[in-house]
């Protein structure tokens, strides 16, 4: 009998099944948490205290001195000191805006500093939000002493020893050496530094870029424990020290390095004092036998100390000047040759039958040619009469090796063949950044850069001349007048002052085009040979012994025979020299002026080329500085001879 108290209502059937429901969903979702507590727990836990472990330690690297390049005699080029830097722990920084103002203001008036300087720094580096970021090396004593004895006023600034690059000769050699800074985000992505810490310095240019794996060393580890905020809390639990780098060995001569900066600038004086600008050059100094660098200098140049710190604004803007002190003019300075080239037309003619090297030539001053009768000279219309091969390399006859541009024509690009057999229009494969291919011109290249000057003029409109590099007329086609001017090194050729040495050396070499090279061994700590850098020629170029001895007959009366252009130079040096001029027209400006010289010596040979940016007459100034750096490697009295002919 039902109890009259008992007023529940029964379950209905539909209730009876969602409780059900919702007591198994409940189920399953208990069962599913218990399951990941006990993966957590058990399957994971080893895995989990490891990654505990690490978020208490912090790695901060400690930057390895880099290893010393000296030259081939072991002399001191690039060497690492010790230096005191002031850095800001990022980490202690004041958290207001205006606590960091206050900070940076005190900070940039004990350290000769703006303030929005440092401010610049803090913001613009790639750095472990817990290690020290450099504001100033070397701040002077009066403000490490500052700073030292007011800590408490200067809580996150520290006062750290730093290695840092030191350069004894200053701007010297400068473009080869390149320099060194901290890594960009975008290196960081590049295989070639791969392990280095984001707020690693790393080589940014010249050799220090080339070889910075050898020179960079290994980096120290000190590793610092953090608490739940990433502040240093307790000592560091493990220090491991920095391995320097190794030493770099080049095949530089210190002393014809430093004497070819002082011919350099001896013949830009020379060049200024006949009127022309003079203003910048560059030389190139080979072992002819393997293409080891001896010299390699460019000017005007800079002093690479400036990036052992941060870059103020003037340094900045002196750098990236018009004067391009960065470039380096030995590698990557794109110029026409001039008559230095003639070496090459005259190979082409002998080899492939144009002109016999004894070939009768009347050298009339001027001639005319084509249907529009453009005219062609000698400078100063001066007529040289009867010539042959010999003769006019010797007094650099225009006419002659136009004549022969004008023959080879007709049958393609032959003097551009030879061209690049020896080595002109393509990289020289040197041990360094950034080099200039160059330009060798034919009629298939004329019709490619005019199809792409067209393409451009077409999407720029009238802005077009300005953006797409405006030659002259876009419609224009390969014609006989081209392959004339490119015969006596001008026109649109363009190449470097190495492109130039290497030419030499094969043509001395008996045809071994040599890859020029600056390293030539990388040593340990100890002085340890650790990698022998000696590469291959680059190819062997077959010409009849007999042609090469007519243009080295050319090239040395050029040099130390009456009449040839440059004998007021050379005709007396106490050396054999075989030497050529060249004065290039290189647009409106002022000709520049070359000279490229062998000298022969069964230990020493040596090839130099030498330019001069609006330098006038080769002989004038270029030929007086390539004298002035044979003496110094041959142990000669140096004097400066000034030249006096006005020959291309």
């Amino acid at each position: 009998m039902m109890d009259p108290l008992d007023r529940h209502t029964p379950l209905s059937p539909q209730l009876a099944i969602r409780v059900a429901t919702i007591g198994g969903v409940a189920l399953i979702l208990f069962a599913i948490i218990l399951f990941r507590l006990w993966y957590l727990q058990v399957l994971s836990g080893p895995q989990y205290v490891q990654l505990a472990n690490v978020n208490r330690v912090r790695d901060i690297p400690i930057q390895a001195p880099r290893g010393d390049i000296v030259d081939r005699a072991g002399k001191p080029i690039v060497s690492s000191r010790q230096a005191v830097a002031v850095q800001i722990t990022q980490s202690q920084l004041p958290k207001t805006k205006a606590g960091r103002a206050d900070l940076y203001t005190r900070l940039g008036a004990v350290i000769g500093m703006k303030p929005s300087a440092i401010r610049t720094i803090m913001h613009s580096k790639v750095n472990v939000p817990y290690a020290n970021v450099t504001i100033k090396v070397d701040a002077g004593e009066a403000a490490l002493v500052t700073l030292k004895e007011n800590q408490d006023q200067f809580p996150s600034v520290a006062v750290t020893p730093v290695s840092v690059r030191a350069y004894p000769d200053r701007e010297l050699a400068a473009q080869v050496l390149g320099s060194v800074g901290s890594i960009s985000p975008g290196e960081l992505k590049l295989a070639r530094f791969k392990g280095v810490p984001n707020n690693g310095v790393v080589g940014q240019a010249g050799v220090e870029w080339q070889y910075d794996q050898f020179l960079r060393g290994t980096d120290g580890i000190q590793r610092v424990q953090v608490n739940s905020a990433g502040l240093p809390s307790g000592k560091p639990p493990h220090t491991t020290l920095p391995t320097a780098g190794h030493e770099l060995k080049l095949s530089l001569d210190l002393n014809l390095e430093k004497e070819g900066y002082k011919a350099l600038q001896a013949g830009m004086g020379l060049a200024q004092s006949n009127g022309t600008a003079g203003n910048a050059g560059a030389f190139v100094a080979l072992d002819p036998r393997n293409g080891q660098v001896l010299a390699m200098g460019s000017l005007p140049s800079y002093n690479p100390t400036v990036y052992t710190h941060p870059l103020t604004p003037a340094e900045q803007a002196q750098l990236v000047s018009a004067d391009a002190p960065l470039l380096n003019r030995a590698i990557d300075g794109a110029y026409p040759t001039g008559s230095t080239f003639k070496m090459i037309t005259a190979m082409t003619a002998l080899q492939d039958g144009l002109r016999s090297a004894d070939a009768p030539f009347v050298d009339t001053g001027c001639i005319k040619v084509g249907r529009t009768q453009q005219k062609f000279c000698n400078a100063r219309n001066e007529v040289l009469g009867s010539l042959n091969m010999t003769t006019a390399i010797q007094k650099s006859s225009d006419l002659y090796f136009f004549t022969l541009g004008e023959q080879a024509n007709p049958q393609g690009p032959l003097i551009q063949h030879w061209a690049r057999q020896f080595g002109f229009g393509a990289p020289t494969g040197i041990d360094l950044p950034g080099e200039y291919a160059g330009v060798i011109p034919d009629a298939s290249w004329l019709a490619r850069v005019e199809a792409q000057q067209v393409t451009c003029l077409k999407k720029y409109g009238k802005r077009g001349p300005s953006i797409c590099g405006y030659i002259s007329d876009p419609t224009r086609t390969w014609v006989t007048g081209n392959n004339m001017n490119f015969a006596v090194g001008q026109g649109d050729f363009l190449a470097t002052p190495l492109q130039l040495a290497v030419a030499y050396s094969a043509l001395f070499a008996d045809g071994r085009v040599p890859t020029p090279h600056l390293g030539l061994e990388i040593d340990d700590n100890v002085g340890r040979l650790i990698q022998k850098i000696d590469p291959p020629a680059q190819r062997t170029i077959k010409f009849d012994s007999a042609n090469q001895q007519v243009i080295e007959d050319g090239l040395h009366a050029a040099a130390q025979s009456p009449g040839g252009t440059s004998y007021d130079v050379f005709g007396n040096f106490p050396r054999t020299v075989y030497g050529k001029t060249g004065t290039a027209q290189h647009g409106a400006q002022d000709d520049q002026a070359w000279y490229v010289a062998y000298a022969p010596d069964p230990k020493r040979p040596i090839v130099i080329a030498l330019t001069i940016e609006k330098g006038g007459f080769g002989d004038q100034s270029a030929a007086p500085a390539v004298r002035l750096m044979l003496s110094q490697w041959f142990g000669i009295t140096k004097k400066l001879v000034a030249g006096s002919s006005k020959t291309l």
